[in-house]
């Protein structure tokens, strides 16, 4: 497993950013069930796992999407941290709604980036896709074209896969969901029967616990 998806896993854990209520679900904007929360918005609050985010996400950009001329932040989730990505590697910014303004401009897309641009997609967390294609596809509409996405976190689901296959996006992150849990069971932080509850929920995450 990549040094760095160990390394970033730990330090979810270590400041909590990573929740397990198996017996009180989280309902996510999909709909889904979960006994598995990841909130990576969290890292913001601590200045050095702050700058872990920023520094390794522009290495990633750097090794994979070197040709970016832009970073292209979803909101909210990844307004601040695409904003750091963007300043460290000093190239302009944007932010993408999840839907445009009804008042002023009536925006979708705020900053200023240019039609043909090459556009590097920032996004926090991913879990089925549907927000950070959308997010895409609003770029693409604009007239830029997008590279590529990296992500601090994704859960790796075959339908986000397939999605981002489809959209013909190529997605690279910090870290992933088998990091995660792997770290969590090596520390304690999860116990064994969690993992198999995790392991359930992982086969079918679209109908656990529904009725």
């Amino acid at each position: 497993m990549d040094k760095i998806k160990k390394i970033f896993a730990s330090q979810l854990l270590e400041v909590k950013a990573i929740k397990l209520q198996p017996n009180n679900p989280f309902t996510w904007a999909s709909g889904w069930k979960s006994p598995f929360y990841c909130d990576n918005r969290k890292t913001l609050s601590f200045p050095r796992l702050r700058s872990f985010v920023k520094l390794e996400l522009c290495h990633l950009i750097q090794a994979e999407f070197p040709e970016a001329e832009a970073v292209a932040g979803v909101a909210t989730g990844a307004i601040a941290q695409g904003a750091l990505v963007a300043d460290q590697l000093g190239l302009p910014f944007c932010y993408v709604r999840s839907k445009a303004k009804d008042h002023g401009m009536q925006n979708l897309i705020e900053g200023e980036v240019k039609a043909g641009a090459k556009v590097v997609v920032v996004e926090d967390l991913i879990s089925t896709g549907g927000s950070s294609l959308k997010a895409v596809e609003a770029l693409r509409q604009a007239g830029v074209e997008v590279v590529g996405m990296v992500a601090s976190y994704t859960y790796g689901f075959p339908v986000a896969e397939e999605a981002f296959r489809e959209a013909g996006v190529r997605l690279v992150t910090l870290t992933d969901y088998e990091a995660v849990v792997e770290q969590a069971a090596q520390t304690g932080y999860i116990k064994e029967e969690d993992k198999a509850v995790l392991a359930e929920w992982r086969k079918s995450p679209s109908t656990w616990k529904q009725e």
